[in-house]
């Protein structure tokens, strides 16, 4: 069962499990919020994993609507976790690099102490909470970051989009991160539940993000070199040129160990999952 079915990576968790025994749940299938709609919903479906990509992600806005981020991104998860240990589900549920305070100078290795800067961050912190309390045996927290997709608007498509309306960009080149394509994070959940299933990957806390790491200025720069572009169009400034409600990591790379442990293979390099991505990025922006 997919919940966020109709977001940027619910749309491609479900497209990865075309042709399998999928229930796929939008908001207005599923509202997490309310735990009798969970409950019912549970039972109806009985599924086997749960695959949790609801999620609040308007960062500025949680800074002054935190209550209600809250009840999607640490209410919603704590529902599906009590009715997935009653019912004996699995539950996969996908967090974010927020939770950390994004000042670090070495990937975040899995069980670095949280330390959100941000009401999104402390939200999505709650969630992993409560999904690790209720199901310590069969929960699973996979945190992501730097998504990008065709399902939906994302930094690659905003770089599209503006490579052909100005001459000149100003993208921030001193915060680092890990550009990661949906369907690349979206096979490795569905690699994640297949192994949950059989008892080979232990429950807890998982990195999926790209391995290397970028600076958003070198992302669009990449971008550029994929549309046969200049990329020296795109110009490196501060962070503090961009103001902002909610402060962004510097550095928010994720290390990868945890992958080893339970015998899967990370997610691939960033310039790869990108390179693979762009034709249908570029459509979906271009059409």
């Amino acid at each position: 069962m997919v919940t966020g079915a109709g977001g940027l990576l619910g749309q491609a968790v479900v497209a990865r499990l075309r042709g399998s025994d999928v229930i796929a749940l939008d908001r207005r299938g599923l509202d997490i919020t309310d735990p009798g709609s969970v409950r019912a919903t549970m039972a109806a479906h009985s599924p086997d994993v749960v695959v949790n990509c609801a999620a609040w992600t308007a960062v500025d806005d949680a800074e002054t609507r935190e209550a209600e981020a809250l009840r999607i991104n640490g209410q919603g998860p704590a529902h599906l976790a009590a009715d997935c240990a009653a019912t004996g589900a699995r539950l996969i549920h996908v967090s974010t690099d927020y939770v950390f305070a994004g000042d670090a100078s070495h990937p975040y290795p899995e069980n670095h102490p949280t330390g959100p800067r941000t009401a999104y961050g402390r939200t999505k912190l709650a969630g992993e909470q409560a999904v690790l309390t209720a199901l310590p045996e069969s929960g699973f927290v996979v945190r992501t970051a730097w998504l990008y997709g065709a399902g939906g608007a994302n930094f690659v498509r905003t770089m599209i989009r503006l490579a052909d309306e100005r001459d000149v960009l100003d993208v921030v080149d001193d915060q680092w991160g890990q550009p990661t394509w949906t369907t690349d994070l979206a096979d490795l959940l569905v690699r994640v539940g297949n192994a949950a299933l059989v008892g080979q990957a232990a429950p807890g806390v998982y990195h999926g993000t790209s391995t290397g790491s970028a600076t958003w200025h070198e992302l669009a720069q990449e971008i550029f070199r994929l549309l046969g572009t200049d990329p020296t169009r795109v110009r490196p400034v501060a962070t503090s040129a961009f103001r902002r409600p909610a402060p962004r990591p510097g550095y928010s790379v994720l290390g990868h160990q945890r992958w080893c442990e339970a015998g899967l293979a990370p997610i691939r390099h960033w310039r790869a999952g990108l390179a693979e991505a762009f034709p249908a990025l570029l459509s979906a922006e271009r059409r």
